[in-house]
């Protein structure tokens, strides 16, 4: 599934661990906005790996599911594109 997941946390070194979280996860198409395409697994993994670096009562990240239908029908005004699905090479 397609998700678009955006953070506001204001301590510096906090909001660095989750970009750098969010990178092996997503692609960055703001500043702290991610667009990534995940399986399940992929979507547990990441959750728990946020948890483990924010503090609830300081940080927010917000992680907005986008149906195919959805996805498909983003705007972009300016620069930029949506995440694609990644180049996959079956051998």
């Amino acid at each position: 599934m397609f998700y678009a997941i955006s953070y506001d946390i204001p301590n510096d070194k906090r909001r660095l661990k989750i970009a750098k979280t969010l990178k092996d996860f997503g692609e960055r198409v703001h500043l702290s906005v991610f667009e990534a395409r995940l399986e399940s697994d992929q979507l547990k993994r990441l959750k728990e790996r946020i948890n483990r670096i924010i503090k609830t009562e300081d940080d927010s990240v917000r992680i907005y599911p986008l149906c195919a239908s959805c996805s498909e029908k983003i705007e972009i005004i300016g620069t930029g594109k949506v995440t694609q699905d990644p180049d996959v090479i079956v051998i």
